[in-house]
């Protein structure tokens, strides 16, 4: 690519780099040429500066004279880029490198050009390839120049020109703003307040805007603006002012002589007589932590913007930009007190009707309630059997169960029907919140209910008066507790056992008592002789609760699969309550699908038809029924299968119900036989955890 020569002067450089990553070395010297002026009485000749470029690749030359303002001589190229003859008489040879150096003189076309310098490049090169330079010169000064200069610096004008450039601020800083967040104190005066504000600086014009932030329900008017954009003097207020008393010129007089072609001008003032001085804030008198006057108000300055501090640490290198707090203290906030509970309603319907002239329902909490609600299988519902608490015998073995309801932490009794026991039985409590006793009834704060943390096994629950004790509960509220061992601690098998570990000088004699107890040596022992023993030795250190967590994890787990006659039997069962007898047509339709005739079908396929024909059998006996009858490529087959649900062709006998073992409380055994946690305890493992007690 090949570099023009008008480019070439805008480099300055030896070394001119292309746009293809490639560059052209030249050499650059300065020179100067005497030149005569004729018929002029104050000049006989004047000194003109030049440029002398030359190109090494093809030894051209190319002279250019710098640009002189108010020269009134055509400047710029002189002699254009091209191979120079040397003068007669060699004008058959062309100028070369070695033809240059510095304090010579060099003729170009009869015009003599003194080379007074050049360039750092140059002089390596030169120095390179074996040229002795010589040492640079000085360019001598133009005599009419330099009477020039002396002779306007001697003049002083009529009308002076003063420059106010504001162009240059305007593009550059045009759309970059200053913010800071301040704040003005008007608490002092009468229903003054702190009000907060925003300062805006124009650096453009350094003119100054404030915006002010009105909070919500704040009472005020919301205006636009607290002060409109201009500039702000630091002495404010400064009084009125007749119009043209502040300018930047002071003009004396407007004159435009009597022709009728007038040219109208005017005088300045250039002493400036009478000039009113007036000092507006700039970005230098802003900081954090500075008080302006903004018109005889004192605004404080408290933190800025990251736009702000970049501006500040870039130009004048300010690194402190600690922020001083806007807000307020918050006043004491005052106790509502409301009036005490009239005994009309809930205490939270009664405390709406003081909240709002319009009394509204009380809103229940929605969310817990959505949590806890029961679904399918998961009721939600702690169950747990209890027995009262009373001196009449007559009430001694009344049992009764206690449901605690978690979606709304409401608590219900009912007491099992019994037979000749001379008591109802049903609805002892509908499902309400309870509090606890010994509260003050009318008061101005709520009462505290009952929470589902006080309820474990042997705990006692006082009831509007009636006292209970937690003998058992079900198996879901021993799975709950024992999931949510933090609300529960003494489900906790890890503090159970801790608590276990205090009693170590004690782990001999428990070893003896189950050894004494194991006769037959199973390493395990029932229930109630696992809770006598644990009771006996902790001195009642162990609550019934934690004698059932340990229970139930080291008990012996049960046959989880029931004999297949067992399963037959609850199917009979079943069906006889719904006198369901249409046998025959299942095994028809088995017949239908076995397309093969091989009186096997899948177990899915049998499922299917029993659903479509509504088998009154619940899913999990039903799906029972079927793993027990399936081989090992779950087929089944038909035949076999209904025959034996046939009940009237193969009846059964009757299942009998399992006789629970009683529990036994405080060495009296209870009225009304209750399920037990677990049936046996394997009471080794147990020693091995928390003693290390060795078979």
């Amino acid at each position: 690519m090949t570099v023009l020569s008008a480019d070439l002067r805008q480099f300055g450089h030896a070394q001119i780099y292309t746009s293809n990553i490639q560059y052209i070395e030249v050499l650059s010297f300065d020179a100067y040429l005497e030149d005569e002026v004729p018929d002029k009485s104050q000049e006989n000749y004047r000194i003109r500066r030049y440029k002398i470029y030359f190109y090494l690749e093809d030894d051209t030359v190319e002279v250019n004279e710098p640009v002189l303002q108010n020269s009134g001589l055509p400047q710029g190229i002189f002699i254009r880029r091209h191979r120079i003859s040397l003068p007669p008489p060699n004008e058959d040879q062309f100028y070369t490198v070695h033809h240059f150096n510095v304090n010579t003189d060099i003729v170009f076309y009869g015009r003599t050009f003194k080379i007074y310098d050049c360039d750092a490049f140059t002089k390596n090169f030169l120095t390179k390839i074996g040229v002795k330079l010589n040492p640079p010169g000085q360019c001598p000064e133009d005599p009419y120049m330099k009477t020039r200069r002396e002779k306007l610096d001697c003049m002083e004008p009529i009308c002076p020109y003063e420059s106010f450039d504001t162009l240059k601020q305007f593009l550059e800083y045009d759309r970059k703003v200053l913010r800071f967040f301040c704040v003005w104190d008007d608490s002092g005066s009468v229903f003054g307040d702190r009000r907060e504000l925003i300062l805006h600086y124009f650096l453009s014009d350094d003119t100054i805007e404030i915006k002010e932030v009105l909070p919500h329900n704040s009472g005020r008017d919301a205006m636009s603006l607290f002060l409109q954009r201009r500039k702000l003097p630091k002495y404010g207020p400064p009084g009125v002012y007749q119009p043209g008393q502040l300018t930047d010129r002071t003009v004396l007089n407007v004159y435009g002589g009597y022709s009728q072609t007038r040219v109208y001008g005017f005088l300045l003032d250039k002493y400036q007589l009478g000039k009113l001085d007036q000092e507006f804030y700039k970005d230098t008198d802003l900081s954090i932590g500075t008080t302006i006057n903004v018109w005889g108000r004192k605004v404080l300055l408290c933190d800025c913007d990251d736009f702000t501090k970049t501006y500040y640490r870039t130009k004048y290198g300010i690194e402190n930009f600690t922020s001083i707090p806007c807000k307020a203290p918050s006043p004491p906030k005052i106790e509502r007190k409301f009036p005490p509970y009239t005994g009309f309603g809930s205490e939270e319907d009664s405390l709406r009707s003081c909240i709002g002239l319009m009394p509204t329902p009380h809103q229940r909490n929605f969310k817990k309630f959505i949590e806890f609600d029961s679904y399918g299988n998961i009721s939600n519902t702690l169950r747990f059997f209890a027995k009262l608490i009373t001196h009449k015998c007559a009430d001694v073995e009344r049992m009764f169960v206690i449901s605690y309801f978690l979606s709304d932490d409401t608590i219900s009794v009912f007491e099992p029907i019994e037979r000749n026991s001379g008591y109802t039985g049903g609805m002892f409590l509908k499902r309400v919140r309870v509090k606890k006793p010994g509260q003050e009834v009318f008061k101005s704060e709520f009462s505290e209910y009952i929470k589902a943390e006080e309820l474990y096994v042997g705990a006692k629950v006082n009831v509007n008066g009636y006292l209970f004790f937690l003998v058992n509960a079900d198996e879901y509220t021993l799975n709950y507790m024992e999931r949510n061992s933090d609300k529960f601690p003494l489900s906790s098998i890890e503090l159970v056992i801790q608590k276990l570990k205090e009693e170590e000088c004690k782990s001999r004699e428990l070893k003896q008592v189950f050894t004494a107890a194991d006769c037959m040596h199973t390493k395990m022992v029932d229930f109630n002789t696992f809770r006598e023993i644990m009771m006996n030795l902790t001195v009642g250190k162990l609550t019934d609760q934690e004698v059932i967590t340990i229970a139930r994890r080291y008990r012996v787990p049960e046959d989880p699969c029931p004999h297949r006659n067992v399963l037959v039997a609850q199917a009979h069962e079943q069906l006889k309550k719904n006198a369901f007898e249409n046998f025959e047509r299942l095994i028809a339709m088995c017949v239908y699908e076995d397309r093969e005739k091989k009186k096997v079908l899948p177990s899915k396929d049998i499922k299917r038809l029993c659903k479509s024909s509504r088998l009154p059998l619940n899913e999990d006996l039903l799906g029972s029924l079927l793993s027990g009858f399936e081989d090992s490529e779950k087929q089944i087959n038909y035949e076999s299968f209904f025959c034996a649900l046939n009940w009237r062709v193969n009846p059964v006998p009757v299942l009998e119900v399992a006789s629970y073992i009683k529990e036994r409380c405080e060495d009296e055994w209870l009225g009304m036989p209750s399920p037990i946690p677990v049936k046996y305890i394997y009471y080794l493992n147990l020693l091995k955890d928390v003693f290390g007690v060795d078979e």
